[in-house]
């Protein structure tokens, strides 16, 4: 008796599942409304870390003698996939109506000109890893940071994200920070606009918001948030600079929360733990947290 029961109950919630898909077109991707495919995003980042960092992350030796083949198959195979995926997702964002042919043309294009920034990405990622070496006397050699820092991870996933952004790839420059933020703790939005010379030690809980301009030579701890300060509004609030902007040179250490698309950090300046920013600070300042005036502030800037 009771297995009858369970049996009509499982078919009325199907039932009632069903009635939602026939009312909600958004809970249902069929026919026309194909998406990226997510472990397509992970495969191209991971033929991606093969290309710039040839050798570093496949069981096989990448030997000189044939490292130019290796190269152009990887780079080859990837920049395909990315053709695809890209085509797939302005597929699916379209909203003019364009052809087939059109849309490969523009993912053509798209997935071409990030070609040409693979060498570009390359020599910043270099200044990336530099910049985890140098700044962590726990790191025994560059090469450690490239094979197992979770923060050099991040940046380079962002890094990639960050240009098919910049090309108005819809879906995909956000899958691939969200898989590197799964992985790592670390959410960086692709939309935000980070300079040369980049480090996240530790970087567990680490938010850097879609609108935060970060200068060079910049080196953020775990738990730092430069976040909005208030997103109440939603979409109202899309396009509008929001998060907050962090001059060169500048430090921020554990749990610093800087909040505001006004608020800058000037240049030379170090924001101790736990501090709470929603103004801005002026170059050359050090910041750490102190008693709470009637302002609210918790803040004392030398």
């Amino acid at each position: 008796m009771r297995e009858k029961e369970n049996q009509a109950l499982l078919n009325q919630a199907i039932m009632d599942i069903q009635k939602n898909y026939e009312r909600y077109e958004l809970l249902r991707a069929v026919e026309d409304r194909r998406l990226p495919n997510r472990n397509q995003v992970k495969e191209i980042i991971k033929e991606l870390r093969c290309v710039m960092f040839a050798g570093y992350m496949e069981q096989e030796t990448c030997l000189q003698s044939n490292l130019d083949d290796y190269v152009a198959y990887k780079c080859s195979s990837a920049i395909h996939k990315l053709r695809e995926l890209i085509a797939i997702a302005l597929d699916c964002a379209d909203q003019a109506g364009r052809s087939r042919e059109e849309l490969m043309q523009t993912a053509e294009s798209i997935s071409c000109r990030f070609a040409t920034r693979i060498p570009i990405l390359q020599e910043l990622l270099l200044k990336d890893v530099q910049a985890g070496f140098d700044g962590d006397p726990a790191a025994k050699s560059r090469e450690e940071v490239i094979f197992s820092y979770p923060g050099f991870f991040a940046i380079f996933v962002y890094r990639i994200a960050h240009e098919l952004y910049v090309s108005k790839v819809p879906f995909v420059p956000r899958i691939m920070t969200e898989y590197a933020h799964s992985g790592t703790g670390i959410d960086i939005n692709p939309g935000a606009t980070i300079g040369e010379y980049f480090f996240i030690d530790h970087g567990t809980g680490v938010v850097i918001g879609e609108t935060t301009e970060i200068g060079n030579n910049v080196k953020l701890y775990q738990g730092v948030t430069l976040g909005a300060l208030s997103t109440r509004k939603g979409q109202l609030l899309a396009n509008v600079k929001r998060h907050p902007t962090i001059g060169n040179n500048v430090t921020v250490y554990s749990n610093a929360s800087i909040l505001g698309g006004e608020t800058v950090v000037g240049d030379n300046s170090t924001i101790g733990g736990g501090a709470f920013i929603t103004s801005s600070v002026p170059e050359n300042s050090r910041v750490n947290v102190g008693p709470t005036d009637p302002s609210g502030v918790n803040c004392l800037i030398d």
